[in-house]
């Protein structure tokens, strides 16, 4: 039987905001496409190009940047190293020249407002974020393809909708939280433990080790911009951005040059509860507001959620003594598996799920791997994972504007604080009294997200999103 096999890098990935289902997913999709052209020997006649967004990706796409992803994926750029200071520039160039520079190579014409259609009441049964790319060729000829942005960057081809990704034999595979569970007690291992030998089948240890590291290094850069950016996000709403005013007046008279001088002058404010608590939410806070803004990130497993596990990270650095490799490591790989538990039986996508998919996920992962990197008991892991999300249930996504601003930003604050609560909880309990397990959780998650009104799952088409007034600019 065919399982889906989930790799560290699969749940953690580095792109560009705000949105990993609106922004990263139709990017990924767009590559996709311009290579399949190229695959197909098709790339140099293409002459005209169509793109058709559906559902929750024409709802809220332009709020979430969908138009602009799906454009720098057509020309060939990559969310990994391209430059967020070109997106404007690129953007703009191509809605000026009304030119399309496919895949790099066939530059061809292309109307912004014609070749690029939102059917904002059309939606495909797979799943709500679908995207067509239709290339009308040379030689009378086209060449059609749909993808589903199924969440956390996730894509698939419809018609492909098994995992891609080559089958290795992995030693202990996981499909649900109970074979977690029985892999941790039978042989000792930490649930990193069990993730770490798992990537073995992949790549060399080295290799799983240094590209964690390259993730939270694109982490420790977003969290230090994020709290020293000020200004308002992009989009209409004129959010203020509020982390480095924060940063600045916990810091106070402290000097400090770059992030790890940075990190010993917050330590050197001590560690009472009013003063940490800030210090979480700063964290959160940056982090967010550069994914509204369209800075580099760590899906986590969201975009939308990014915040929460830089967040829980930074406390466990600044405030546990959790600065060392082999920690951020262990920390990265155990919250890596529950979110891939959540993946494999629930979703994390808001589109599907509502924001308890996004945020309420995130905050289980954190939880978790708070808990292992302190010292609890696998069982504790796999408690603290269930009383974060068990206290997320029901949350919907409902952003105002369409923007991934509020109630977004504020969310990953409250998932952060939820996870450390959840992690000292777990901490505390014995976990063989625990009347809810991670699976029933699970299975939880995906029975409300079924049972959840699509209006609030990320369209702004109910909660939030409708009751407060507001004025955004024509797009």
């Amino acid at each position: 039987m065919h399982r889906e096999q989930i790799s560290v890098f699969d749940i953690f990935k580095i792109g560009i905001g705000p949105s990993s289902s609106h922004t990263l997913g139709p990017w990924r999709a767009a590559q996709q496409f311009t290579a399949s052209l190229q695959k197909n020997g098709l790339i140099n006649d293409v002459r005209q190009v169509k793109i058709l967004l559906y559902g929750s990706l024409a709802k809220t796409g332009v709020g979430h940047g969908t138009d602009i992803a799906i454009l720098l994926g057509m020309t060939g750029a990559d969310p990994v190293t391209f430059d967020v200071n070109s997106i404007d520039s690129t953007i703009a160039n191509i809605k000026t020249e009304q030119q399309l520079v496919l895949a790099g190579t066939n530059n061809i014409s292309f109307n912004f407002s014609e070749d690029l259609i939102f059917l904002y009441n059309e939606s495909l049964p797979f799943h709500p974020n679908a995207v067509t790319f239709q290339a009308f060729l040379s030689t009378g000829h086209a060449f059609s393809e749909t993808y589903y942005s199924i969440g956390g960057g996730f894509v698939v081809k419809e018609g492909d909708t098994d995992n891609d990704k080559v089958q290795v034999e992995l030693p202990f595979p996981v499909e649900v939280a109970g074979d977690l569970l029985h892999w941790c007690l039978t042989t000792g291992l930490k649930v990193s433990e069990v993730v770490m030998e798992n990537e073995l089948a992949w790549r060399p240890e080295a290799l799983t080790r240094s590209g964690i590291m390259q993730h939270f290094k694109v982490m420790q850069d977003c969290t230090f911009r994020g709290c020293h950016e000020g200004g308002f996000l992009p989009g209409g709403l004129n959010v203020a951005r509020r982390a480095a005013a924060l940063n600045k007046r916990l810091i106070g008279s402290r000097t400090y040059s770059d992030y790890k001088s940075w990190i010993e002058a917050i330590r050197e404010g001590g560690n009472s509860f009013n003063y940490t608590l800030d210090w979480v939410s700063c964290f959160a806070l940056a982090v967010n507001e550069e994914n509204a803004s369209f800075g580099r990130v760590v899906t986590a497993p969201t975009n939308g959620a990014a915040g929460v596990i830089p967040a829980v990270l930074q406390y466990y650095i600044a405030f546990c003594d959790g600065f060392t490799e082999d920690k951020i490591i262990q920390f990265v790989a155990c919250a890596s598996e529950i979110g891939s538990i959540f993946k494999k039986g629930a979703t994390i996508s808001a589109a599907m799920g509502g924001c308890q998919a996004e945020i309420g996920v995130s905050s289980a992962m954190a939880a978790a791997a708070l808990t292992e990197c302190l010292g609890g008991s696998q069982r504790q892991v796999m408690m603290a994972a269930e009383i974060a999300m068990e206290h997320h249930l029901g949350l919907t996504c409902d952003p105002i504007g369409g923007l991934v601003q509020i109630p977004c930003i504020e969310r990953n604050t409250m998932g952060a604080i939820k996870a450390i609560t959840a992690s000292q909880l777990a901490l505390q309990s014995n976990p063989d009294k625990a009347k809810v397990s991670l699976g029933a959780v699970v299975n939880t998650m995906w029975e409300t997200a079924l049972d959840m009104n699509s209006k609030y799952k990320e369209t702004s088409d109910g909660g939030l999103a409708t009751n407060i007034p507001i004025s955004l600019p024509e797009c």
